[in-house]
């Protein structure tokens, strides 16, 4: 699957870092240091309690299909990387994130074991996280 010319996030000072990361081959989440949440999309305040202490986590890129569908159309996307496979996976770390799923549509299921690799893109500071199923 190619990226371009699909199009690539706004970065926010916020979520730089996530981006950068990315772009390093390391899929970053976020930690809350009083409540304990962990989760997904990168921003400061942690949505559970408003807490300011959190920090930065190194995501071990594996989870499993929590929900998915089917996108056969696309306009402006490259008939090439169709159909694609829109995809929320849950992360091992416990939060969900909206994705893609590189595979053909009809391997894909609810519950099968995926791991995350980064799609680079004309700025050398980020990359898109996608997942492939694993083995098995």
């Amino acid at each position: 699957m190619s990226w371009d010319p699909r199009p690539v996030p706004d970065v926010t000072p916020e979520s730089e870092r996530y981006w950068t990361a990315a772009a390093g081959g390391t899929l970053l989440v976020r930690e809350c240091q009083d409540c304990g949440l962990v989760y997904h999309y990168p921003r400061s305040l942690c949505p559970d309690c408003f807490s300011e202490r959190t920090e930065w986590r190194e995501a071990s890129g594996r989870g499993e299909v929590y929900s998915f569908s089917t996108a056969r159309t696309m306009r402006g996307w490259p008939e090439d990387d169709l159909p694609l496979v829109l995809a929320y996976v849950e992360l091992e770390e416990g939060p969900r994130l909206m994705t893609n799923v590189d595979a053909d549509p009809s391997a894909v299921e609810i519950g099968r074991r995926v791991t995350v690799e980064f799609r680079d893109v004309d700025d050398e500071e980020i990359a898109i996280p996608v997942f492939v199923l694993e083995d098995g």
